[in-house]
């Protein structure tokens, strides 16, 4: 799959969100790289960047304070070569970055992977 047809997949996913949802992303940054970099990976479980699908970097709107607003737009990636090297068929792929985009913003909201494991996103 070309970068942009998987980026236009990251975007359909973003913009099927609920309105509730869609109006705390607007300074929500959200692109798609091929893998993680080291400095990505530094402070997760694993060490080895095929394994991400996706990583959200910030401060969760639940955990902010007034001066934290606005100041550096958090971040979402999502990682193009692990989730093609996993998921070959297209349907399954299209089906899982809608599902790695809905994690990781469901992680801005301050949703943590316990409760992301019984939403059935984790």
């Amino acid at each position: 799959m070309t970068r942009q047809e998987f980026e236009g997949i990251v975007q359909e996913a973003l913009e099927s969100m609920p309105e509730e949802i869609a109006r705390y992303l607007e300074e929500l940054v959200v692109v798609v790289e091929e893998r993680a970099t080291p400095g990505q990976m530094e402070g997760l479980d694993g060490d080895d960047p095929m394994d991400l699908y996706g990583l959200y970097e910030g401060v969760p709107l639940t955990e902010r304070s007034l001066f934290e607003s606005g100041i550096v737009p958090d971040r979402v990636t999502i990682f193009q070569a692990p989730l093609e090297r996993d998921f070959r068929a297209r349907t399954r792929l299209r089906r899982e970055i809608q599902k790695t985009v809905a994690h990781e913003v469901a992680h801005h909201f301050g949703i943590d992977e316990d409760r992301l494991d019984e939403l059935g996103l984790a």
